[in-house]
């Protein structure tokens, strides 16, 4: 198989997997026939040359940089030149690209005669196969999820309760003191989580979906933390949430939450190599439609739903912190020894609130390891 990727590793994780370090420049891979090289500069050359030993360096200096410069030509110009020199090189007439190749590349390299065919799923087959230091990195940012998520039911459950609101320190407990906690926690630990989008959120009448969350955070109320940390060195992603309610946990919540739990640990329990996305799925339905909520399954064609379990129940993490495999109704390829997905059945009743539960699995050649199990699932932070 021949393949070129082009850009740079901190927003292409096709680029990563293959080159395991954050380069923030733009710069070509391409494998051809077992060879594997990349096109860079001498200020990358040690660099990969210590982290991918296998992977050749095609240095631009070699290929004519100098010259082409001389000659006036734009960056752009330049750039493109020097990859049709390496893909030349190699003797590639025609290969596989991910679909976010740059058009602009790709118009100059089939100018040259190259055939170019975009497939992403190649890419992300390819990445579902984690690396020793993917894996080790995930594990290191599910750590420190756990870590984060202690910390954040520790602020819940020191915070002091006037009235229907909570209180810290003198001052109000809102959303973005628990999130700044988060991202300093993670922080030191090594593993920094998103800035703005980490969700804590609470209802009744709580927005729903990836809605991070605003202000005061309320009592008696589920409280939703939904935090995903990066692993700095590796840059794979964790993913973890809980639900808590500080103060007085009323039946309705009580029994929303143990519903919750019970088609969290049937999905679970079911996770292993050879089973489908949808068929995990589907067994989170079958809890939540025993019990009276709607869901996907059940919904009218076109309809969109804003209670119930109105999503899937999850996705894979890595390189990024959602990506294949997905756990949804339509999903149809079967797990393999080495995916790690994240669990996270849910559901919301608008008058209520929502509670949802979410932890890190990997699936292993006899069923799978929770790298999250070490922090519980109780309401009570």
């Amino acid at each position: 198989m021949n393949v070129l990727i082009y850009g740079n590793t901190e927003t292409s994780p096709s680029l990563r997997h293959e080159i395991p370090l954050a380069i923030i420049d733009p710069f070509l891979y391409l494998e051809t026939e077992g060879r594997r090289a990349v096109l860079t500069s001498s200020l990358e050359d040690a660099r990969i040359a210590r982290a991918a030993a296998g992977v050749e360096r095609l240095l631009d200096d070699a290929l004519g940089l100098s010259e082409l410069v001389a000659e006036g030509r734009s960056r752009t110009e330049v750039d493109q030149e020097l990859c049709v020199r390496a893909v030349a090189a190699l003797g590639i007439r025609q290969a596989s690209v991910p679909v976010d190749f740059p058009l602009a590349l790709a118009d100059r390299l089939r100018q040259d005669g190259i055939t170019l065919t975009p497939d992403e799923a190649i890419f992300r087959e390819r990445r579902r196969e984690k690396t020793a230091e993917e894996m080790a990195g995930i594990r290191r940012a599910a750590a420190v999820a756990c870590q984060a998520m202690a910390d954040a039911a520790a602020m819940l459950r020191e915070s002091a309760i006037d009235e229907d609101s909570l209180v810290l320190a003198g001052g109000p407990l809102t959303a973005e003191r628990v999130r700044q906690r988060i991202r300093e926690l993670c922080a030191r630990a090594g593993a920094p989580a998103p800035p703005d989008i980490m969700v804590v959120a609470a209802g009744p009448n709580a927005p729903i979906g990836h809605e991070p969350g605003a202000g005061p955070l309320p009592a008696h109320t589920p409280i939703e933390v939904d935090l995903w940390p990066r692993d700095e060195r590796s840059g794979c992603w964790a993913d973890m949430t809980r639900t808590f309610v500080r103060g007085d946990i009323s039946d309705s919540i009580a029994q929303l939450h143990a519903l919750v739990l019970d088609a969290h640990e049937r999905a679970c329990a079911a996770v292993q190599p050879g089973v489908t996305g949808a068929e995990l799925h589907g067994l989170a339905c079958d809890v939540f439609e025993a019990g009276g909520h709607r869901t996907q399954r059940t919904r009218a064609p076109g309809e969109t739903l804003r209670e119930g379990f109105y999503f899937g129940l999850g996705h894979g993490v890595g390189l990024e912190v959602h990506e294949p495999p997905e756990l949804g109704l339509g999903d149809a390829n079967p797990l393999i020894a080495g995916d790690v997905i994240a669990v996270e059945p849910g559901s919301v009743i608008t008058e209520v609130g929502g509670t949802r539960v979410e932890d890190l699995l990997i699936v292993t050649p006899e069923g799978s390891d929770c790298l999250t199990a070490a922090f519980p699932h109780d309401l009570t932070p």
